[in-house]
C-alpha cells in the first residue's frame, strides 16, 4: 500500500504536467462555489439587514394601519384598500382605554420638497408625529429637541429634520432657529436627527418630522394614520397589548364577532417572518443554478479524468506490475481529482467572499461573511471531487496490466 504522501505527490506532478488543462478543469467548479459562497453571504446579510433596518420598531412596538405592511399577495391589498381610515378619534381611543400600553402614537407622511433661501431639495418625506412618538421613535435627536404636547394642540409650524437635510442646507451652520419651506409653508427648525443610512438604497435621512395636528391642517384631515404602540412590558405584555388594541379597535370600527379585521397589526418579527420566506424562494433558486454550474464543473472533471485514464494506460500497467494493486491505483486518481477540486473550490470561496468584502465595503449592505458557508464551499467541493472522481479512479483501477503494457 502506498503512503499517503506518495499519492500525493504523485498527484501534484500529473496537475503541473497539464497546467492548461487542470486550469480549464477547475474553472466551471471555481464557478459554482463562488456564486453559491456569494449567495450565502447576500442572503444572510439581507436578513441581518432586514432585522436592523427594516424590521427596526423599537422594543416591544408594534404598528396598526388599515392596510398591511408587509404582505405578498396583491388581493390582499385590493381588499384592505376598502377598510374604514383611522382618524385622530381611532388614536386617541386607544391612547385612553389601552392598559397594556405604554405608549400610543400616531404617525403619517407624505413627499414634497423643501426650500431654505435659494436651494432646493426635491423628494423629502414630510412625517406628522403625534409628540408621544418621541417615546416609541427609534430616531434619536442630535441637535435640539423634541416638540411638545402644546405646540402639537396649538398646531404650531415647528419641525426636526434629517441629517440628509442638515448636510444640504445647513453643512457649515447650526440648523436651529433657522426657517425652511416645506412646500408652500414655513417651519421652524426645533431639531436634527442623527444619521440613519440607507435601506435597499434608499436614504433613509430625507425626511422633516412636524407635529401631527400642524401636518393634519396641512395635508387634509382625510388621510388615514398609522397607529405605533410600545407594549409596558415584556412578551406577554406585548400580545395583551396587542389583543386589548384588537378588541378596541373592533368594537369602535364595528367588527362583527368572527369577522376579519378590518385593520393590519405590524410586528418586527411579522416583517422578517414574511421577508425570510420570500428571501428563501430566491435562495432556492439561486442555489440550484449555482449547484448546477458545480455540477457542471464535476462532469469536466470526470471527463478529464477518463481522457487521463486513456492517456496514461501504460504508467498505470507499469504500476501494476511492480506491485501496485488496484486500491493504489484508485486511490492516486481520486487523489488527483479531489486536489483539482479543493483548488478550485478554495479559490472559488475566496472570489465568493471577495465579492461580499466588497459589497459590505462600498455599500450600506452588510454582507455577512461566515465561516460556515467558507467550510460548506470546502466540503461541497470535495464532495464533488470523490462523486466524479469515482468512475474514472475505479476504470484506471480495474485496467488488466498485461493488456495495459501493450498499449503503445
Amino acid at each position: 500500500m502506498m503512503a499517503f504522501q506518495d499519492n500525493l505527490s504523485i498527484a501534484v506532478d500529473s496537475i503541473r504536467a497539464h497546467k492548461l488543462r487542470v486550469a480549464l478543469t477547475i474553472l466551471g467548479l471555481t464557478m459554482g462555489v463562488a456564486t453559491l459562497i456569494t449567495v450565502m453571504t447576500l442572503v444572510q446579510g439581507a436578513n441581518l439587514y432586514v432585522e436592523q433596518k427594516i424590521a427596526n420598531l423599537g422594543t416591544n412596538v408594534f404598528r396598526v394601519a388599515r392596510l398591511p405592511f408587509a404582505v405578498a399577495d396583491f388581493t390582499v391589498i385590493t381588499k384592505a384598500l376598502r377598510n374604514r381610515y383611522f382618524y385622530m378619534d381611532d388614536f386617541q381611543a386607544v391612547a385612553d382605554n389601552c392598559k397594556s400600553c405604554q405608549a400610543v402614537g400616531a404617525t403619517n407622511n407624505t413627499t414634497l420638497s423643501l426650500r431654505y433661501k435659494d436651494r432646493e431639495l426635491e423628494d423629502v418625506t414630510f412625517i406628522g408625529h403625534s409628540p408621544s412618538m418621541a417615546i416609541i421613535d427609534t430616531r434619536t435627536v442630535l441637535f435640539g429637541r423634541y416638540f411638545t404636547e402644546p405646540e402639537d394642540h396649538h398646531v404650531t409650524q415647528v419641525c426636526l429634520i434629517g441629517d440628509r437635510v442638515r448636510q444640504e442646507f445647513f453643512p457649515d451652520s447650526d440648523p436651529l432657529g433657522k426657517t425652511i419651506r416645506v412646500g408652500s409653508t414655513e417651519f421652524l427648525i426645533i431639531g436634527a436627527f442623527e444619521r440613519i443610512g440607507s435601506v435597499l438604497g434608499q436614504d433613509q435621512d430625507n425626511f422633516v418630522i412636524a407635529p401631527l395636528r400642524t401636518y393634519l391642517k396641512l395635508r387634509g384631515q382625510r388621510n388615514s394614520l398609522t397607529v405605533h404602540v410600545k407594549a409596558a412590558g415584556g412578551d406577554q405584555v406585548f400580545q395583551r397589548a396587542q389583543d386589548e388594541v384588537r378588541r378596541i379597535l373592533r368594537a369602535r370600527r364595528h367588527v362583527a364577532p368572527g369577522k376579519e379585521d378590518d385593520f393590519f397589526i405590524g410586528t418586527a418579527e411579522s416583517y422578517i417572518t414574511l421577508w425570510q420566506s420570500i428571501s428563501s424562494a430566491f435562495f432556492a433558486v439561486f442555489v440550484m443554478v449555482s449547484s448546477i454550474s458545480a455540477v457542471v464543473g464535476g462532469i469536466v472533471i470526470m471527463n478529464v479524468m477518463l481522457v487521463s485514464v486513456t492517456e496514461r494506460t501504460k504508467e498505470i500497467g507499469v504500476r501494476r506490475a511492480v506491485g501496485a494493486t488496484q486500491n493504489d491505483v484508485l486511490r492516486q486518481f481520486l487523489t488527483e481529482s479531489v486536489m483539482q477540486c479543493l483548488v478550485g473550490g478554495a479559490i472559488g470561496v475566496v472570489a465568493g467572499f471577495a465579492c461580499a468584502l466588497a459589497l459590505r465595503t462600498f455599500t450600506d449592505f452588510p454582507a455577512a461573511v461566515q465561516t460556515w458557508v467558507a467550510i460548506l464551499g470546502v466540503v461541497l467541493s470535495s464532495g464533488i471531487g470523490l462523486f466524479f472522481g469515482i468512475y474514472p479512479a475505479m476504470k484506471a483501477s480495474k485496467l488488466d496490466p498485461v493488456t495495459a503494457l501493450r498499449t503503445e
